[in-house]
């Protein structure tokens, strides 16, 4: 296949995707076989929560608005620029994809089909229909890609690289079973965000987006804060009181009474607001509907740190206190070009020889 036809398509499914980005879903006339999707997708919306009660319609359209807008040519030109594409290598390479949020394993199908290879796809239990879906609509739109990937519930057979995203422990099992296999196995990670008490409450606001968007489910939400010593949280929770509404979801409030009850009961000292606790613990993995937090004596000391524990941070979020850090707010909104753990899947694609 021609570059520019793999990216067309991909467009294509970007604009099509951006039709779902909020309700009322309206068609835009451009989009190419809405006549076959456009219905169709919207009452698999539907069908998503009814198999995964976590993704919610909000959470959902939340999805479809990052994608929609990765998914322009100006991102996937500059993405690609980087990159020799010109030759085809066709392996096949088995994606082991999770489903702790919406299309959290897509990037990986799309750097496959771009890099011109073939994907051979085994779907969380979590996220079973949303990806097939996408593919079907891909395939119409370029029916070359038709051949270029398959789903499959079997173990993996004739396959020659392996892409594997799970636990700490599924990947122990992943590293001795694909150890033959140029291969990327990853593991739990979580994000944090570093604060020194001159952050506005507009700032936490925007932290709360990382914090709350996907329930905290996914390793790019904030799940642990550094903070300076005497850090006072009033304006942190007041910032927090825009996101309150969560609590309402009833999956969401089930985690934060059971995990508010575990920490109370185990004589845990905790801040509360009713929705979200902040509990002073070392470890990075919090549980939903909690934050914890360390305090600090100097940045220095948090640098020292991070660099420390990279294996276990994704993305680390501050106002320009860390170098390359994120800004508020953006932790769920990723680039093409913004590789889980940092390693570069379009680079290893492109080794494949």
């Amino acid at each position: 296949m021609v570059l520019e036809d793999k990216k067309n398509a991909f467009v294509q499914l970007g604009l099509f995707l951006k039709q779902f980005s909020a309700q009322p879903y309206t068609q835009n006339n451009d989009v190419l076989f809405n006549d076959v999707f456009f219905d169709a997708f919207s009452n698999l919306i539907d069908r998503l929560n009814e198999n995964n009660g976590w993704f919610t319609r909000e959470q959902l359209e939340h999805a479809f608005t990052s994608w929609s807008n990765a998914l322009t040519q100006e991102n996937l030109t500059k993405w690609l620029s980087e990159y020799h594409l010109e030759n085809e290598s066709l392996k096949t390479v088995g994606l082991i994809l999770a489903g702790n949020i919406p299309m959290v394993g897509f990037h990986d199908v799309v750097s496959v089909l771009l890099s011109g290879n073939k994907a051979l796809i085994k779907l969380s239990s979590n996220d079973q229909i949303l990806i097939p879906f996408l593919l079907d609509y891909l395939a119409k739109v370029a029916p070359e890609f038709k051949n270029r990937y398959e789903v499959t519930k079997e173990r993996f057979e004739n396959f020659d690289a392996v892409i594997a995203t799970g636990s700490n422990n599924t990947a122990r099992y992943f590293d001795y079973y694909f150890n033959k296999y140029p291969n990327i196995i990853r593991k739990n990670r979580n994000s944090i965000a570093v604060l020194d008490g001159t952050e506005t409450k507009e700032d936490l606001i925007a932290l709360g987006e990382d914090i709350f968007r996907y329930y905290g489910l996914g390793c790019r939400n904030v799940s642990k804060l550094f903070v300076p010593k005497a850090y006072d949280f009033t304006l942190f929770f007041e910032a927090m009181y825009e996101h309150k509404d969560i609590i309402f979801y009833e999956k969401y409030a089930n985690n934060y009474d059971y995990n508010k009850a575990v920490f109370l009961m185990s004589n845990f000292s905790i801040l509360d607001n009713e929705f979200l606790t902040l509990k002073e613990d070392e470890s990075y993995a919090s549980p939903i509907s909690s934050v914890f937090y360390e305090f600090y004596d100097s940045l220095e000391t948090v640098k020292d740190k991070i660099t420390q524990d990279e294996a276990k941070i994704q993305c680390v979020v501050s106002n320009n206190l860390i170098e390359n850090s994120l800004n508020f707010g953006t932790t769920q909104t990723p680039n093409l070009w913004d590789y889980a753990d940092g390693v570069d899947t379009m680079d290893f694609l492109l080794s494949l020889k």
